[in-house]
């Protein structure tokens, strides 16, 4: 068990309340695999465990505390009200841990541990768990219906831990799919993110197009090749919703969508959109790497600055002024050199230029 979580649980246990480590933390635990996010449950109230832990009690009624690598967050044992907009509108405070873990999602979420690490299993989660199962706690609708997103996370444990979906709950996600529309863009991108990073990202894939989620979700794709950039995923889908990439993710997801639709990779390719980005269409287009690596390495210029002419020196000699006909002779110059019609020599693009001037200026 964490260290550091051992000694929360102490230090509130011995001042005579309960706490628990629940949720993703001890699944994880239980599969063999470690988890840096640890959630912490207690009978006390925030106000208690403030006698006794310091941090900030943020929005959500929990105390977060950063250590190190890991993000702990210690909540009092509550049963939430009816939902509105994906959150409870009350909360009431309960003295009963089996309470608590009835709200929580899924059953294999429900798992605690207490200090010595011993395993509290109060809803037949490490049955589910041993089975490979994604079941809900409590009723399959109105859980839905309470936090839609419940829906993309049920498709994201069973594709990152390779679980199945309880049939009950594949049902019902089926006749409740356009739900999800109504989740934001950035909830959906965070989780079909998760999928797509996930090496078994084809059965999230499938799960989606099987459950009919992607035309809600704005999302259409066939087949998808993974890519170790996540911006190669995103660009072999086509997107309805403005999702929020930030302003290289953008860029990436164009300029991969603009070599895929050329179909190869040649040094015109490398040299306009970079070794990184062409290695990653590589992937996608079913290229080896060590052939994008060859063609890269044999180029004379890689980059702009590296033509032994500038573009001041492009009009001096052509004895115009900057413009934009200029700019597309300095972009045929790097064509001709980066396939060797040319030496990358001043004196020899020079000649090129006062050779070709006529056929450039009427």
């Amino acid at each position: 068990m964490n260290k550091t979580a051992q000694e929360i649980l102490t230090i509130l246990e011995a001042n005579g309340y309960e706490a628990y480590i629940v949720g993703g933390y001890v699944r994880d635990f239980l599969l063999g695999s470690t988890s840096t996010d640890i959630d912490i449950c207690t009978n006390a109230t925030m106000k208690e465990v403030l006698k006794w832990i310091s941090g900030e009690v943020n929005e959500y009624h929990s105390l977060n505390l950063k250590r190190n690598e890991l993000n702990i967050d210690i909540t009092t044992f509550r049963m939430d009200g009816p939902y509105q907009n994906r959150r409870p509108m009350e909360i009431s405070y309960t003295k009963e841990l089996k309470e608590d873990v009835k709200r929580r999602d899924f059953t294999i979420n429900t798992i605690c541990m207490n200090k010595e690490g011993n395993i509290i299993d109060l809803l037949n989660g490490r049955e589910d768990l041993q089975n490979k199962c994604i079941r809900v706690v409590g009723e399959i609708n109105k859980k839905i219906k309470e936090d839609p997103l419940r829906i993309l996370r049920a498709i994201r444990f069973a594709t990152t831990l390779d679980f199945v979906i309880e049939p009950n709950l594949k049902e019902e996600i089926k006749k409740q799919n356009h739900l999800v529309s109504t989740l934001s863009t950035y909830r959906i991108k965070e989780e079909i993110a998760k999928i797509l990073t996930s090496p078994n990202y084809k059965k999230g894939l499938k799960l989606l197009k099987e459950l009919n989620l992607c035309e809600p979700l704005g999302l259409a794709f066939t087949s998808i090749v993974y890519t170790k950039d996540i911006c190669g995923m995103w660009a072999q889908m086509t997107l309805t919703k403005n999702f929020p990439f930030t302003k290289s993710e953008k860029e990436n997801i164009v300029k991969l969508r603009e070599i895929k639709e050329l179909g190869s990779i040649n040094r015109e390719v490398i040299y306009t959109y970079g070794l990184y980005l062409s290695l990653v269409a590589a992937e996608i287009l079913g290229i080896e790497s060590d052939s994008i690596y060859k063609i890269e390495k044999e180029m004379p210029v890689k980059e702009k600055k590296e033509l032994d002419i500038s573009f001041q020196e492009i009009v001096d000699t052509l004895k115009i002024k900057p413009s934009k006909q200029a700019g597309e002779i300095e972009k045929e110059l790097i064509k001709e050199v980066l396939y060797g019609r040319i030496l990358n020599d001043k004196k020899d693009l020079t000649n090129y230029l006062i050779n070709n001037k006529t056929r450039w200026f009427h």
